[in-house]
């Protein structure tokens, strides 16, 4: 009992730390969106990209690294690899899709991996596509931890 009790303190500091993060995400969408269709960018404007990317970044990090992980101990579920932790998150409503955060998790990655202002650009219009996914997945979760009465 004591663990399970531990296990629902650290996904509540999770959860608030993720409440965050896609506040915040949501803010430089807003941004992005009213600068993307320029034809040349500043450098605040591409700032504001790499910006919107990290914050990207961090927040799909902590929504499947953290919050689906903390779900799966709370719910006794053995560990296991990426894509089958999200299968079983769609299947217990954890989540809306697996296959958009697994679709998120590879647009991280090419974040993460991409250096160059013109690589940054290019993956903008993912990110704000995702980034909406994201939220529509976090809602979903935020609705099963609700019902289980954790935070």
């Amino acid at each position: 009992m004591i663990d399970k009790k531990l296990n629902v303190k650290l996904l509540s500091e999770e959860f608030d730390m993720l409440e965050k993060a896609i506040h915040t995400l949501k803010l430089s969408v807003n941004k992005c969106i009213a600068i993307y269709n320029k034809t040349d960018y500043s450098f605040e404007d591409l700032e504001s990209f790499d910006s919107l990317t990290s914050k990207f970044s961090r927040a799909s990090d902590l929504y499947t690294q953290k919050i689906i992980r903390t779900i799966g101990i709370l719910l006794h579920e053995p560990f296991v690899p990426f894509i089958d932790m999200l299968n079983q998150a769609e299947k217990l409503s954890i989540i809306y899709s697996a296959d958009q955060l697994f679709e998120i998790r590879d647009l991280r990655n090419q974040i993460t991996h991409e250096y160059l202002p013109d690589a940054i650009t290019e993956l903008v219009p993912d990110v704000l596509e995702y980034a909406i996914l994201l939220e529509k997945n976090f809602k979903t979760t935020k609705q099963f931890i609700n019902k289980r009465k954790w935070i």
